[in-house]
């Protein structure tokens, strides 16, 4: 769990993420890492990102997520699906998730129900609903499109910002 404070530990956060949920328990091994996106300019004033390994973050720092989910069974993995929490201490940066081969779908309720960005609706208090938006946000998932052949690798990946 992270400690909400000025400079959150990473590794927190990544120890989080690792325990990334895959359709196929044992089938799949799953691991995420953190990586810090900033800003430099080169010799010639050309700017450019660049990521790094992160041991602390700030608020406002944009972190990258990646995950790699590797199928370490000998047969073929159908139906896979990667679904991954967005901690509290991060803002969602909106339509960042990607994931070549994946549908990516969405959760606002602790990972209980799932579905595309438009199709979310956040219940308010007076019984009126209103569109979710990225700060809504309690969940990511992957679905793979095609099957993962045995031994084969894929990753998905997203950004956030430190709150």
């Amino acid at each position: 769990m992270l400690i909400k404070q000025s400079t959150l530990t990473v590794l927190g956060m990544a120890l989080g993420l690792s325990t990334a949920l895959a359709q196929e328990p044992g089938r799949l091994n799953v691991q995420t890492v953190v990586e810090k996106a900033a800003v430099v300019e080169d010799a010639e004033g050309q700017q450019r990102t660049e990521l790094s390994a992160v041991d602390t973050a700030v608020p406002g720092d944009e972190l990258i997520y990646t995950v790699v989910f590797t199928n370490i069974s000998e047969e073929l993995a159908d139906n896979v699906r990667v679904t991954n929490p967005i901690p509290d201490e991060l803002r969602y940066v909106a339509d960042s998730a990607f994931g070549p081969g994946t549908e990516i779908s969405y959760s606002i309720d602790d990972g209980a129900s799932f579905a595309a960005p438009d199709a979310l609706l956040v219940q308010l208090a007076d019984g009126d609903a209103r569109p979710a938006t990225p700060d809504d946000y309690t969940h990511i998932r992957w679905t793979l499109k095609n099957p993962l052949e045995a031994g084969a690798r894929g990753f998905a990946r997203y950004r956030a910002i430190v709150r």
